[in-house]
């Protein structure tokens, strides 16, 4: 019967840099061995606001912390230092491009990057992953009196996030915090430094999950300057991305920021050929299906647990379909549909991030028949659910050859 669903379905159609591993980080000094390198999967979209922020059949809608209107707390502690001012907040700055090596990047390539034609404006920041409580955690390490400018104005505004940074507290995305089950306000363990969570604050850079001072990010042993965003609102992103890397040293990862569909050109359709095969979907429903009851854990990729966009790519892996890791870029992996034309193997996404409503926060596999099956939230599991359409943003079919491409 699915066979034969799917089937009727690709007749209508025819009118991490990816995060490895490492091992926790015991000596700052050590991360030249330590810290991984951020790959493509730290970047998707910083369209994002930094902002001041049951069963197995069962509810669906992902619950937000307490419902707070302000995501960002204020702490009593008593300080023998005070923190660095913070820069009142000058030009916003619209990010196009993210770059990162393993290696802290030389002044004089910075600076010739600073002279490339098309760039407008760029802010040196740290970038690897963590580990956070045992969860790994991509973060950066930023200064916040010129990283704000990079962010939306409710976020670039809002001196009380910036001064929790600068004072040596991390803000977590989200996604992290109310679904992966760290309450805001709490401490986290990294790198043998206690963290307080000063915001939920969700950047929109895909996985990166957690921003910090610099000054902070040298004690959890970042690499120092290993990154840069770019502003160039005025260049081609595809030339310039070339340009960059013509000029970073070997082992560079030059990434969009908020990538966008690339769909056949000089067509009004897409061909039957564009999309998986029926054999293709029913072994990524099947591998799908077969993990029903796994636990959500906030970062996982399987094939124990899982969150909602590595259930995607591990599933489509097991039919031979390559996708990006996280839900902002599967967004991108495929032509949308209108829901009511969705077929068995489609993503479904969602935007539900009180922090960041223009960010794709949620994705899910069609199943037919109304239901998805998705990895919800931390406490729950894997499961089959009626759909919600709260923060609905839309539905995608996926081209193996487009979700490839996503960068």
């Amino acid at each position: 019967m699915i066979r034969r669903a799917l089937a009727e379905a690709r007749r209508d159609l025819a009118y991490r840099p990816r995060l490895p591993g490492r091992r926790p980080l015991r000596r700052p000094w050590l991360w030249r061995r330590a810290i991984p390198l951020l790959v493509v999967l730290l970047v998707a979209v910083i369209s994002a606001d930094l902002v001041i922020l049951a069963d197995l059949y069962g509810q669906t809608e992902r619950p937000v912390a307490a419902r707070q209107k302000n995501f960002v707390t204020t702490s009593d502690e008593s300080r023998d230092d005070p923190p660095p001012p913070v820069a009142p907040l000058g030009k916003l700055r619209q990010p196009h491009l993210f770059v990162v090596n393993d290696q802290p990047l030389a002044a004089d390539t910075i600076a010739r990057i600073r002279e490339v034609p098309g760039v407008a404006a760029l802010d040196v920041t740290d970038a690897a992953e963590v580990t956070m409580d045992g969860r790994r955690v991509p973060t950066m390490g930023v200064d916040p009196s010129t990283f704000r400018a990079y962010t939306p104005a409710p976020t670039a505004g809002s001196d009380v996030l910036w001064a929790n940074i600068a004072k040596g507290e991390v803000a977590v995305s989200f996604e992290l915090g109310n679904d992966g089950g760290l309450p805001l306000g709490s401490e986290v363990t990294s790198g043998g430094q206690k963290l307080r969570i000063g915001a939920y604050a969700t950047v929109g850079m895909s996985t990166i999950a957690a921003i910090v001072s610099r000054p902070t990010a040298r004690a959890l042993g970042l690499p120092e300057g290993n990154a840069l965003v770019v502003s160039a609102p005025k260049a081609d992103t595809g030339k310039l991305r070339r340009a960059l890397l013509r000029l970073l040293p070997k082992g560079s990862q030059v990434v969009t920021i908020n990538p966008v569909l690339a769909g056949p050109r000089r067509q009004t359709a897409w061909p039957a050929s564009a999309f998986m095969s029926v054999q293709q979907t029913e072994a990524m429903l099947r591998a799908a299906v077969g993990k029903l009851g796994r636990p959500y854990e906030w970062g996982a990729e399987g094939p124990e647990s899982f969150d909602c966009s590595g259930l995607v790519q591990w599933a489509f892996r097991q039919a031979g379909v390559s996708m990006p890791r996280v839900a902002s870029q599967q967004w991108a992996s495929g032509p949308q549909i209108p829901l009511e034309q969705a077929q068995p193997g489609d993503l479904l996404f969602w935007r539900s991030d009180p922090t960041n409503p223009a960010y794709i926060s949620h994705v899910a596999i069609y199943w037919g028949g109304g239901k998805m099956l998705h990895a919800p939230r931390t406490g729950d599991v894997v499961k089959i659910a009626k759909i919600h359409t709260r923060g609905f943003a839309g539905a995608v079919r996926v081209s193996p050859g487009v979700a490839a491409r996503v960068r």
